[in-house]
């Protein structure tokens, strides 16, 4: 089994709606008040609950400390790997031909299938360049990584077909 795999199915409903908050409520930070009051409770239990929750999702990488004792942002890793079946990750850079070749292939499909494209420019995040600089474009479906360099239409399609056939998660 992958680690995102592992990742995945080791995430309990606590720490993906931890995660989810993020886009529930348009925040790049939050804190851990906000994680409390609505991944949890006011219930002493509840609250180590969360705690538990938000340091387990730091160990792993999914959440990193941001300024101020309490507040948190999430990784990119941490976005990927609540990413529904049918969200699409181009990780690119500027002046990336084979990065726009990618786009250009993968749009009709996308449009056929309903499936959404969020583009992440990797000169802009330190880790993300590391990892990935020798090979843009990067894609994945979801939280799996299905391609780098460039794309295989014929393969995307029946991966989309496959992602409409599952359940939303």
């Amino acid at each position: 089994m992958n680690a995102a795999r592992a990742r995945e199915a080791a995430m309990d409903n606590r720490a993906r709606r931890i995660l989810s908050l993020f886009d529930e409520l348009d925040r790049r930070k939050l804190d851990l008040h906000a994680f409390f009051e609505l991944a949890g409770g006011n219930d002493p239990a509840e609250r180590e609950a969360v705690l538990d929750a938000v340091t387990r999702l730091a160990k792993q990488g999914l959440l990193a400390y941001a300024e101020g004792s309490d507040f948190y942002v999430r990784t990119e890793a941490g976005r990927l790997a609540i990413a529904g079946p049918r969200e699409v990750t181009l990780y690119t850079r500027r002046g990336c031909h084979l990065c726009d070749d990618a786009k250009a292939a993968m749009a009709p499909i996308l449009r056929e299938f309903g499936a959404t494209l969020r583009e992440v420019d990797i000169d802009q995040d330190a880790d993300l360049h590391e990892a990935y600089t020798g090979e843009v474009p990067v894609i994945f479906l979801g939280p799996r990584k299905i391609a780098k360099h460039r794309l295989d239409q014929v393969q995307f399609r029946h991966q989309l077909e496959q992602a409409a056939k599952r359940p939303a998660s």
